[in-house]
């Protein structure tokens, strides 16, 4: 997968949704480049801000998209942990 294919499976992820895509798209292809680098040395497009757990099922919960809405960055500044989702 190219870096331009995942920030627009990304978009569409955002479409209908109470949060965005962050506006800087520096950061964005930052994010992009380090879940496919994760993607080529581990097999999951993890999220590159958090540590990578050793097993192919604790990694699951790191997937990229992760479940932010769950983590206290969201609730206390808006964002997901990575910044790469930002609420509307």
């Amino acid at each position: 997968m190219e870096k331009e294919q995942l920030i627009e499976i990304w978009k569409r992820f955002t479409e209908n949704n109470d949060f965005k895509l962050n506006d800087d798209m520096k950061h964005v292809e930052f994010v992009a480049d380090g879940v496919l680098l994760n993607e080529k040395n581990n097999g999951l497009k993890t999220c590159p801000c958090r540590l990578n757990f050793g097993s192919y099922e604790n990694n699951l919960e790191l997937l990229c998209p992760c479940n932010f809405k769950t983590h206290t960055t969201w609730e206390k500044e808006g964002r997901c942990w990575c910044g790469l989702f930002w609420k509307k």
